[in-house]
């Protein structure tokens, strides 16, 4: 296992136009393995997302994603993307789970959630993100519950891990902006 950077928040005083400035740098932890090197029960959940890739409904774009969930109940719920000829009016792995699980489970926090992306017929090559959508809702799992979700980004070579949706939305919006 590797990690490729720290969450650090670099901070950088200047002056420009006789005005100070503040820069500020944001870097997220991001662990990177094979699955070979996961624990047994984040195989078993990449496994689900793979399966739940299978089952996507993607005729139009053929990129196939599957997520899976596993709740604090130690239940696993699963979701895959599933697209609309109007664009928009699809929904991706991510939310699918996501609200399907507080859906039936509204008091149970989800821990952690692998993702997976098929195309081609085979495995991304890259770990597969969560778009803009799907890592707002996340985050609003993740504060709803006030408990952290642990993000498995799955592909054929290797898996991203990040500890906290926050890794990947580091300036989200939120309750506090209402």
């Amino acid at each position: 296992m590797r990690y490729v950077s720290f969450f650090v928040e670099f901070y950088l005083i200047f002056v420009k136009n006789n005005k100070v400035m503040i820069e500020k740098q944001i870097c997220a932890k991001i662990l990177f393995c094979t699955f070979d090197e996961l624990p047994d029960d984040e195989k078993k959940l990449v496994e689900y997302a793979k399966d739940a890739a299978s089952k996507a409904y993607a005729p139009y774009s053929n990129f196939k994603v599957g997520a899976a969930l596993y709740l604090k109940n130690g239940e696993t719920v699963t979701g895959s993307n599933q697209e609309n000829a109007a664009y928009p009016s699809g929904l991706c792995a991510e939310r699918v789970a996501m609200f399907y699980a507080n859906a039936k489970n509204p008091d149970e926090p989800v821990v952690k959630m692998a993702v997976v992306a098929m195309n081609n017929g085979g495995f991304t090559d890259k770990p597969i993100t969560p778009c803009g959508s799907c890592r707002q809702a996340l985050l609003e799992c993740q504060n709803r519950y006030g408990e952290n979700i642990k993000l498995l980004m799955y592909s054929a070579d290797e898996i991203a891990i990040v500890e906290s949706v926050t890794d990947l939305l580091p300036l989200s919006f939120g309750k506090d902006y209402l």
